[in-house]
């Protein structure tokens, strides 16, 4: 609902910090865990903890709150809840440690992957009114049913168990401070050559009345 000032430095700072921290690291690490560990199927969902309760209830809310804030034309708050959504799942799989528990409880590990996957799949169908290319690719790796549709997001089960990903991909490549200097430079260049371009004819020489009635 504002304007907003376009920075290299605020680009490369929330394409780091989010969509390869957050976003990226989120869904990358729950593929590789469910190839590694279940050969790329969908684990089973067991008994659920109160920790696990509050996860899916929060989760399958981002889809009213995104609805919410698009219909009216708040894009920018609509986005800050697509990341919302990938944090709740980043800080759920960081904290419950999947990767550890499967030594000693391989359930209790199967339901912490399932309802990190199930998230993954939410962002895909929530993310396409923001990040077109990367919701179809992060389809592609979930093998997301083909009649799945964005008021899906709201249900708590989107892949059953079972249901066969393919190999994780990055979805996202940090930026660094060399590729940010060179974009710039391009610019730059750009504005040079535009500038030059753009420059006006020099006027011709007066003329007198006499001459140019003549």
């Amino acid at each position: 609902t504002k304007d907003n000032d376009f920075t290299w430095q605020d680009f490369q700072s929330k394409n780091n910090s989010e969509l390869v921290g957050v976003l990226g690291n989120f869904v990358n690490r729950v593929l590789v865990l469910i190839n590694k560990y279940w050969e790329g199927k969908t684990p089973k969902q067991n008994e659920l903890n109160a920790i696990d309760t509050a996860v899916i209830e929060n989760s399958k809310n981002a889809l009213s709150k995104i609805e919410y804030s698009l219909d009216r034309y708040r894009l920018r708050e609509a986005q800050q809840e697509l990341m919302q959504l990938a944090r709740i799942g980043n800080k759920y799989l960081t904290e419950e440690e999947p990767w550890k528990c499967i030594k000693t409880d391989e359930s209790r590990a199967e339901t912490i992957l399932n309802l990190s996957l199930q998230i993954c799949a939410r962002l895909s169908l929530l993310g396409q009114p923001f990040l077109p290319n990367t919701s179809k690719t992060l389809a592609e790796m979930l093998n997301l049913p083909q009649d799945l549709e964005w008021n899906d997001a709201g249900d708590t089960i989107l892949l059953e168990a079972g249901h066969q990903i393919n190999k994780a991909e990055l979805l996202f490549e940090r930026i660094d401070d060399e590729q940010i200097e060179a974009e710039k430079l391009k610019l730059t260049e750009k504005a040079k050559t535009q500038n030059t371009n753009n420059m006006v004819a020099p006027q011709k020489e007066d003329t007198n009345f006499e001459t140019f009635s003549a």
